[in-house]
This record gives C-alpha cells, structure tokens and sequence, in this order.
C-alpha cells in the first residue's frame, strides 16, 4: 500500500465520522438547521468513505490471495496469481481516487456562475464569434440542466455580440467552466471575405463565481450610480425612460452597466449581482496568487489575457493550449456535445498539478 501512515490514519477518521454523522441524524431529537448541516456533511463524506472501504476490502482479498500463492495447489496458485494481477492494477487506482478526493476544495466550486465574454481583436469577425461562444455556453448549460439567463447584450445587429453577460444556475456550475476564462481564438474565412484568406478574430471569456452579500460587504459611499436612457440595435432593450444604470465601485474603479431590463430596479440589481461577482474573484484571485506564489499553475490562472484555446474552422479542430489537446469535432464542440472532452482533461490536469504539489 502506497499510503502514508498519516494518510491511513486521516482515513481512518473520515470513516469515523461518517458513522458518527449517520448516527447523529437518526437520532430523532436533531433540529432542523442541525438537519441540513450534517446532510450536507454525510454527502461529502460518502463517496469517499465508499471508497475507501473498496480499497480495504481490495487489500483484504490480496493479503488471502497471497497466502494461497504458498499452499501446494498449483491450480490454485495459478488463479491467486491471475486475481491478484487485477487488484495490483485496481489498488493504485482506487488510491488515486482517493487522494483526489481529499484534495482542499476550491470553496467557489459548488457556486453558480457569472458569464462574460467580450469581442476581442477582428471587428465584426470578432463580435460574431463572441456570439457563437455565447450560445455555445447557452447550449452547454441546457445540456447540463443549469438555468441559463441572459443579463446583458450588446449585440451589432448581424447575429454578432460586441459585450455579453449571463447568470448560470446549477450544480458545481462554477467547478465545471472555471478554466473556461482566457482569450478564445478563432480562424477562418469571413463571410465578408472575397479573397478567401483565413483571418484570426478573438474573444475574452471571464467566469466569475456567483457571490452574496455575506460574501462581499459593499459600503454604499463607495458607489457612483449613474442612471441614463437605454440604447441598442432597436427593439425592446429601449425605451423613453432613464432605466439603465451604470455602477461604478470607487475604490477598485469597476464599472458595471445594465440596460436589458425595463425597470431601474431590476437593472441595478442585476448590476449589484455583477459587481459583487467580479469583486469576489478579485479576492479569490489575490489569495491564490499569494498561495501559489512559488508555484504557476499550468492549467491557467484564469487570467483573462491568457490565450488558451484555438477553433481552426478550415481544418474542423479546437486546441487547447494548456494541456495540447486537440480535438477534431468542432461542430460538436460549437454545439455544447463535445465540450467535456476539453474541460475533463483540465480538470484532471489542475488534479494532477495539485497532487504533485502536496507531495
């Protein structure tokens, strides 16, 4: 076994407690708010409690298994032999797991998530591939079961989005898209192109954690609300009244507009629900930098200057930089169906990054 015996120990533990839990909720005297607390702590506990009673019961048949290997039956060391070339294949594995799942969490993971890609480099190019991300995402989502809604657009009146702002609802929504923030490229041969020479546009996609008052304390003398009449391409984003509103955060300089809604209210809440989401990664993004500072994750930072993935149309592929993958499904990957192929694998590389720096 290639578990240390602290490790073996803070298993040990875990095992424990997850008894100690179980009991404590059947107890019929337990109070509500106890309820959801010890719920919530008797499901993050299960799956590697499963787990680790896997490993042992593996260990278990491997330790008989290697006493039959000394008895005179040649038939039945034979057969000891073969089951225990499995289990020293599933062993190791079944470790892994399990180091994986005690790995600190990222406390922003189980949060739902802001949204927010700009046109990059490329004019009009550039804006029509920011919207071709954008509904990529909106089908990503639907594919997941997460409540895809729309809080900003500003669209150039040809199907392109110059600025584009969503609030994703779900599960673990920010754990599976966190590594999506970073300039996205794209080459190919514009509509508007009559040479037929492939140009490169980019987009800017940032994925903030949703965060609540309790997380982000926001002092009203540190606001500038300006409030202004609502403008687009035509249709319903405007109106005759002054109901959009624009937020500005004194101290960091952030600046947060929203117009889509009819009401000023409404707009400056959603603007609130922005700015509390882009001041929470401001300070998530601070801590991990002074965590990791004698260390730069390879998988990325989540800057959002960070070039981390090509859609080459021509040649049907998307690239990642990060881990070089490459994938050659880019309609399936436009479409939302192949985009866990790109964002497992970086999720099991940040894994990997991690193990590597606990040991």
């Amino acid at each position: 076994m290639s578990l240390t015996p602290g490790l073996s120990s803070r298993l040990d533990k875990l095992v424990a407690r997850h008894g100690e839990v179980s009991a404590q909720l059947a107890d019929p005297g337990i109070s509500g708010s106890d309820i959801a607390r010890l719920s919530k702590e008797y499901s993050d506990l299960t799956p590697v409690v499963d787990c680790i009673a896997a490993l042992r019961k593996a260990e278990s048949e491997r330790a008989d298994l290697q006493a039959m290997l000394g008895g005179d039956d040649a038939e039945m060391r034979d057969l000891a032999q073969s089951e225990m070339a499995a289990l020293d294949k599933s062993i190791p594995e079944l470790e892994g797991r399990i180091k994986i799942m005690l790995l600190p969490k990222d406390e922003a993971d189980e949060r739902n998530a802001i949204l927010e890609l700009r046109a990059g480099t490329g004019g009009e190019e550039a804006a029509l591939f920011a919207g071709e991300l954008f509904r990529m995402y909106q089908r990503y989502a639907t594919l997941k079961g997460w409540k895809f809604e729309i809080m900003e657009l500003s669209e150039t009146g040809i199907g392109g989005f110059k600025e584009a702002i969503a609030s994703i609802t779900g599960r673990n929504v920010f754990e599976r898209l966190k590594f999506e923030s970073g300039v996205h490229r794209v080459q190919r041969v514009p509509e508007t192109e009559n040479n037929g020479r492939v140009h490169t546009s980019a987009a800017t996609v940032a994925v903030l954690p949703e965060a609540e008052e309790v997380d982000i304390k926001i002092e009203d003398k540190d606001l500038r609300i300006d409030v202004f009449r609502s403008s687009g391409p035509g249709g319903q984003s405007v109106n005759t009244t002054d109901s959009a509103v624009r937020i500005t955060h004194i101290p960091t300089g952030i600046v947060v507009s929203q117009q889509d809604e009819k009401s000023q209210h409404k707009n400056k809440a959603k603007g609130m629900k922005v700015l509390r989401a882009r001041l929470y990664e401001r300070e998530r993004q601070q801590k991990a930098a002074a965590r990791a500072a004698s260390r730069k994750s390879q998988v990325g930072s989540g800057d959002r200057s960070e070039r981390i993935r090509t859609y080459n149309f021509p040649q049907g592929r998307v690239s990642d930089h990060r881990i070089n993958l490459t994938l050659y499904k880019i309609d399936k990957v436009m479409s939302g169906e192949a985009l866990d192929e790109i964002i497992d694998p970086l999720i099991a590389e940040d894994q990997a990054e991690r193990l590597a720096a606990e040991e």
